[in-house]
């Protein structure tokens, strides 16, 4: 008798186990796939018919598009500390003061701090798998070299590969740097008149012509070789400094190969979809495109209407499309969500002799990468795609934040544990059409840790009004840009403060063509005043911020920090890319 009443019992546990391994695997997958310097003008699917964007387009046509989607900083390091925190850069610490307002070495000590939480952290929690391949540029050591307190790895991402720093001009053999280009010249020339001035007196005293005594010779030299070793080591070798790969905590090539780079990144996410396709996952794929410098790679090159930088927007478009195409191919298109963005807004002023224009379009929109809260910089690409979950084709044209991805993902993956405070919502409502009206009453907009602007969009009207506190001064005078230094700067003699405040309604004059005033808008005061008042609710909430991350003395070249393949400072390897 006693095997027959246990066989429900045993039924209802076999039965129960299926359930619950189901439910896991009803969480859905989750790709993010975030370009870098991409213009919003740059894809067919915002309006472009000049760059061929077929694979990013397919996924806004099998999906959702979002028209007024916002970078929460138009700069790489802070927009994606906001983006991976859901939480505005300056709360992270992630927000420069002055000039500096991006890491700048790999082996500076800022980045973010190993008590941040990001998505993938939250993620990671919940039984996902975590991978990211690409570019980080969030800090990897703090106090010595090893200790990766800012590496992916510490902040939820239990598989990467990639760029833990960025793309920059030292990584591609005649483009030059851009690193303190300025900073560059002072000791480099230095050494040279110093080489010249030795030379000379060698000359001089070899002849007869004045008596030098040989301790002014050997100080001399000595100061020679100390100001040419203040140059050359940290910015001499800035291609073995800050070109390097990793996979996860070991660097596998120093100084990278730039050529080989999209393919392996690419293979490197595919793989990683591939072992993880019967479990939840998380890929976050961090392009290096459109950065400046660009990629030569053969089946592209010369095939766009644009030069190199259209070459490599059409690349990285057919990188998405591969991806995808990895996804459906393993049966998992109707359990992953795909989402395509850029971290910031084109950078206009950028061009070299070499290629011409480096930097993309920005569409209607006014300015463009570092530019406060101008249009241009800050309003980016959104597109998501989940096959049977997200209705084809929706437009969405309310106000977005990359902060949304945090609490987005956070709700997918059912986490309802208790979070700290967050500057992004949940997008689904939105996505799915179960809400109209987005839940971003006022976002601001940050050019480090300077407040430049603020939106509101009331909830009585379908009017998005921008309000600019500070705006960046344009060089040379009527450009719309700041090509004499080729980024805007934030602060001091290098802006301008505006009382009144400059307003835009954005619905209406998205281009931020047509200051209003209380003759042309009769809810003039009423938007001053609100908004005044939400900056101040705003800042105040700012109390329990992180130290900045990014002063001089946390950015500057460490050697004791440096990554490293070999003995330092010695570094150098190649990834055996064979298999």
């Amino acid at each position: 008798m006693w095997p027959s009443k246990m066989a429900p019992l045993v039924l209802f546990l076999v039965l129960g186990s299926n359930v619950i391994g189901e439910e896991s695997v009803r969480k859905p997958n989750i790709v993010l796939i975030m370009a870098d310097d991409l213009g919003i003008g740059d894809l067919g699917c915002y309006g472009n018919y000049t760059i061929r964007t077929p694979n990013i387009d397919r996924l806004a046509s099998e999906g959702v598009k979002l028209t007024q989607h916002i970078a929460a900083a138009p700069l790489c390091t802070p927009s994606r500390a906001a983006f991976m925190t859901g939480r505005y850069a300056v709360r992270s610490g992630m927000a420069g003061e002055g000039r500096a307002r991006v890491n700048l070495f790999l082996a500076g000590s800022g980045g973010l701090l190993p008590e941040e939480t990001t998505f993938a952290k939250r993620l990671q929690q919940q039984g996902y798998r975590t991978g990211l391949v690409g570019k980080w540029h969030l800090g990897v050591n703090c106090e010595q070299r090893g200790d990766h307190c800012h590496h992916p790895n510490q902040h939820g991402f239990s598989f990467f590969y990639g760029l833990p720093f960025t793309l920059v001009n030292d990584c591609k053999a005649n483009m030059g740097s851009a690193i303190l280009a300025n900073l560059q010249y002072a000791p480099r020339n230095m050494a040279v008149l110093l080489v010249v001035g030795l030379f000379t007196l060698v000359c001089v005293s070899a002849c007869g012509l004045v008596d030098i005594k040989p301790w002014i010779l050997v100080v001399l030299i000595l100061l020679t070789f100390l100001v040419l070793a203040v140059w050359y080591v940290p910015f001499g070798l800035l291609a073995r400094w800050n070109c390097i790969i990793m996979r996860d905590q070991e660097v596998v090539e120093q100084p990278m190969t730039l050529e080989t780079l999209p393919h392996r990144m690419l293979t490197e996410a595919q793989r990683f979809i591939e072992r993880n396709a019967h479990h939840p996952f998380l890929l976050v794929f961090s392009f290096a495109h459109v950065h400046m410098p660009h990629f030569d790679t053969p089946a592209f090159v010369g095939k766009s209407r644009h030069g190199c930088y259209g070459d490599n927007v059409e690349e990285m478009d057919w990188i998405v499309g591969e991806l995808t195409n990895t996804v459906d191919s393993l049966g998992l298109a109707n359990n992953t969500l795909i989402y395509f963005t850029s971290d910031h807004g084109g950078h206009i002023e950028v061009s070299h002799p070499l290629i011409g224009q480096g930097g993309g379009w920005n569409g209607i929109y006014r300015g463009g990468k570092a530019m406060g809260g101008w249009e241009g910089g800050i309003r980016v690409p959104g597109v998501f795609r989940w096959v049977g979950k997200l209705a084809a084709g929706r437009v969405v044209d309310e106000p977005t934040s990359l902060m949304d991805l945090y609490p987005t993902v956070k709700y997918l993956a059912r986490d309802t544990q208790p979070d700290r405070h967050l500057d992004g919502h949940n997008l689904m409502p939105l996505l799915e059409g179960k809400r109209d009206r987005s839940e971003h009453e006022f976002l601001f907009h940050y050019c480090g840790t300077h407040l430049h602007a603020a939106r509101w969009h009331p909830h009585d009207s379908d009017s998005i009004f921008k309000v600019h506190f500070v705006t960046p001064n344009f060089s040379p005078p009527g450009a719309v840009g700041c090509y004499e230094t080729r980024i805007c700067f934030c602060h001091g003699e290098h802006v301008t403060r505006h009382d009144p405040p400059l307003l835009y309604d954005l619905l209406r004059d998205p281009s931020e063509s047509h200051p209003l005033g209380p003759d042309t808008e009769p809810r003039y005061a009423e938007i001053l005043s609100q908004t005044a008042e939400a900056v101040q609710r705003h800042l105040l909430s700012l109390a329990d911020k992180q130290p900045n991350q990014l002063t001089w003395e946390k950015i500057l070249w460490r050697p004791w920090l440096q990554p490293c393949c070999g003995t330092f400072p010695f570094c150098g390897c190649k990834e055996d890319i064979r298999s």
